[in-house]
């Protein structure tokens, strides 16, 4: 099920499966931002990833004396949420534990996506509740995918992403099972602020930074208007993908990264795990804001 947000200047598609979000676009033009799903190059347009980021060693998680099978990026994203409020430029979603959820991961929660469209910024904001009789571990990130070029315009080379600070951002590597290659890295920014975009950029895939200083990270072009800006809260990590000459590019701000090629601990052990008390929040946002 699609639920539509319409402000003065924009539009936004959520769809129920995931509560993802299918299209954001401005009115005035028809300019659509969001990927459009299609198949050739990737299914996904913008999953919440939870309760864990990429990929677990072996494909399992170890928590509370069991081992526990889960799929890359958790189940979130595969499932359907529950609708709990809507009007024309806000929506709430819910996802909770079920038979389903436990049998991956065995813990108690509440998973609320809640969307604001104001003009043309929509403002995604991310809770999780813990709803058990213990401490929960997870890993939450997001995977927002964006046309690039934008609207046709030009080619992935005129395209660049903007940082809000100068960054020394050296990347880690995946290996073919999404694991973090072990003593793998490369300097990407080396006290920079922009980083210009290709294909072959992103032949070895992902690339994957820790502590990112940066809060805001814009995607412009040098020859046209439209951009892209992403603003994130509570997400120090980040992820930028591109499947191979695809016509877009994600940028996801991640709290957490995926096992190491070598890990062997717990869930509680991954890295930038959240360990959250009983009866405890965690909040974050992803704000993105076209033109």
């Amino acid at each position: 099920m699609n639920t539509t947000l319409r402000s003065s200047s924009a539009e936004a598609v959520i769809h129920s499966l995931g509560a993802e979000l299918v299209s954001f676009k401005l009115l005035a033009t028809g300019t659509e931002y969001i990927w459009s799903g299609d198949a050739e190059f990737w299914t996904g347009r913008s999953p919440v990833l939870f309760p864990i980021i990429g990929a677990a060693r072996g494909g399992e998680i170890r928590t509370g004396g069991g081992t526990y099978t889960i799929g890359n990026h958790g189940f979130a994203r595969r499932s359907e949420f529950t609708l709990v409020e809507a009007t024309d430029t806000q929506a709430v979603f819910q996802l909770s534990q079920s038979g389903q959820t436990l049998a991956s991961y065995p813990y108690s929660f509440n998973l609320f996506l809640t969307y604001i469209l104001s003009g043309s910024r929509l403002e995604i904001s991310y809770r999780v509740e813990n709803t058990d009789e213990q401490d929960i571990h997870f890993q939450l990130g997001t995977h927002p995918a964006f046309n690039c070029p934008l609207d046709g315009q030009g080619a992935i080379t005129d395209y660049y992403l903007e940082f809000s600070e100068p960054e020394q951002l050296e990347r880690l590597f995946l290996n073919d099972a999404g694991l973090v290659i072990s003593g793998k890295s490369a300097p990407v920014l080396d006290n920079e602020q922009l980083l210009p975009l290709s294909h072959e950029l992103f032949l070895d895939g992902a690339l994957v930074f820790r502590n990112v200083k940066s809060g805001t990270i814009a995607l412009k072009s040098k020859l046209a208007d439209k951009s892209v800006t992403v603003t994130s809260k509570g997400f120090p990590d980040l992820g930028l993908w591109q499947p191979k000459n695809a016509p877009f590019v994600c940028i996801e701000p991640w709290q957490g990264i995926a096992d190491g090629e070598d890990f062997s601990g717990e869930l509680k052990d991954k890295t930038g795990i959240i360990t959250l008390p009983q009866g405890g929040q965690f909040n974050s946002s992803l704000t993105i804001e076209i033109s």
